[in-house]
């Protein structure tokens, strides 16, 4: 069974396209992005809000003991 969709596969690869010629941004800040793995995230996290076959994001495994 595949873990990722189509649909995040193609998102993945516009984003990737789109750092390439120096047009993707980040979200809040408009940054100019230019990592690789920046522009995955990007991308999948468009391929989630599209309703795309996406695993969840991880959560943080930080947690804390009261004492």
């Amino acid at each position: 069974m595949a873990k990722y969709g189509k649909k995040a596969s193609e998102k993945v690869e516009r984003a990737m396209r789109e750092r390439k010629r120096g047009k993707l941004r980040s979200g809040r800040s408009g940054k100019k992005v230019t990592s690789r793995k920046q522009a995955i995230a990007i991308g999948l996290s468009e391929a989630r809000q599209a309703g795309g076959k996406v695993p969840r994001k991880k959560s943080s495994s930080r947690k804390r003991k009261k004492s």
